[in-house]
């Protein structure tokens, strides 16, 4: 036999061998159980099933779960609002040791709120040692749950962009004692009511239900908080009052500067400006879809009363930017398209870009909107006024955009 098949022949008996060596320690462990009885079965240095058998100590054994349970449970809910307390509030730290707000997130439940003093992230507690006196930009950011914010004493600077998009605030109230801003009525004011700060995007809202007008119904009968347009259910005389008391606003007779973003997306339909007003930051009146109304005046005595009430004290009303106006910032007028008449008197030496910007619009085929800038100044005098880009808006004309006309060496209406 030759030596290849030698080896191959010891390989298939010791196979052999294998096989059957592990066919009998099969059977040696081969276990002959009846098939009724195969769950009550208990294998040698194992514990016997628990089969309608109480378990040892199964009362204590519950107890020690249910503390486990507890203790956990309470360690999560330590720990969240530990978490919502360092995740809700951001401030930072400023020279003087006072704090300035950086961000607000509202966890989702928090409708009111205090800035007065830094929120303890271990404690949820306010810490009386640290004031804060700074309202960032953007601190309040698309909240969609804030109704009223109440700013402490000890705040005396609110960047004009710390409250945006903000769609659900009614008021904005200053403690009395806060030496650098006022409120009127939940609307924010400098303390020596010069300019205007930030008029609520929902402000309305509170005035329908200090005038009474929060159980109206729309034509089906439904709760109807918004009175935009005509309804068959209220007539034209009805919606005059109505935008008469609750979106008319008079910006008292004190006021030098209408400031950033300050009536934006508010849905004021007739809007007084005191003639005094030299400035009109970038913004100020910025996508109010509803103003329809831009009127001036002059007075010989104080105004503060912010209701159409004081229109009778008035000495002159014109439909007119102020006289004495100097500066209109970018996207001032931004989207206004109730708007149909725009006079700019010859004072005015800035235009910022975007100032009037998607004013018009058609509807049609026929242009609405402003279609049309009057200038008290002629054109030589107008052509020296700082202008930004696309300051003036435009429409589809043919293939291409066309920029409204200026109507230079205008009569005021």
């Amino acid at each position: 036999m030759k030596k290849k098949q030698k080896k191959a022949k010891v390989n298939d008996d010791f196979l052999a061998q294998e096989a059957m060596e592990e066919q009998e320690t099969a059977s040696a462990y081969t276990l002959d159980i009846p098939e009724d009885e195969i769950w009550t079965y208990q294998i040698e240095g194992l514990q016997a099933p628990h089969i309608n058998q109480p378990f040892k100590n199964a009362t204590s054994k519950k107890i020690i779960v249910v503390l486990v349970l507890i203790v956990a449970i309470g360690m999560a809910m330590y720990f969240s609002v530990r978490a919502v307390h360092s995740d809700t509030y951001e401030y930072k730290e400023l020279e003087d040791g006072t704090y300035e707000l950086v961000k607000f997130s509202n966890p989702g439940d928090i409708t009111d709120i205090l800035i007065d003093y830094v929120v303890d992230a271990e404690t949820g507690e306010k810490d009386t040692t640290k004031p804060i006196s700074v309202i960032d930009e953007f601190a309040f950011n698309c909240d969609e749950k804030l109704n009223s914010i109440s700013i402490g004493k000890d705040v005396k600077s609110i960047d004009g962009k710390s409250i945006y998009s903000c769609w659900w605030i009614t008021n904005v109230f200053i403690d009395d004692e806060n030496p650098y801003y006022c409120d009127i009525d939940g609307v924010i004011y400098n303390k020596d009511l010069t300019e205007v700060i930030f008029y609520p995007n929902d402000h309305d809202k509170y005035l329908r239900e200090k005038l009474g007008y929060d159980n109206l119904v729309d034509d089906e009968g439904k709760p109807m908080e918004e009175l935009f347009g005509t309804t068959e259910k209220y007539d034209e005389a009805f919606l005059e009052e109505y935008n008469k008391q609750i979106r008319t606003y008079v910006v008292p007779s004190t006021v030098t500067k209408i400031g950033q973003l300050a009536f934006a997306y508010s849905n004021i339909t007739d809007l007084y400006i005191p003639e005094g007003v030299k400035t009109m930051e970038s913004m100020a009146v910025f996508k109010n879809t509803e103003l329809r109304n831009v009127y001036s005046y002059t007075t010989d005595s104080k105004i503060s009363d912010v209701t159409y009430k004081a229109v009778a004290s008035m000495k002159t009303v014109y439909n007119s930017l102020p006289e004495g106006l100097e500066y209109i910032g970018s996207d001032c007028f931004y989207y206004c398209r109730n708007l149909t008449y725009m006079y700019i008197p010859s004072s005015v030496t800035y235009i910022g870009h975007h100032a009037f910007w998607d004013a018009i619009y058609k509807e049609n085929k026929e242009l609405k909107g402003i279609t049309v800038i009057n200038t008290g100044a002629d054109e030589a005098t107008f052509n020296t006024v700082e202008k930004g880009d696309e300051w003036r808006p435009k429409y589809d004309y043919m293939l291409f955009k066309k920029s409204v006309d200026v109507n230079y060496s205008a009569e005021r209406q």
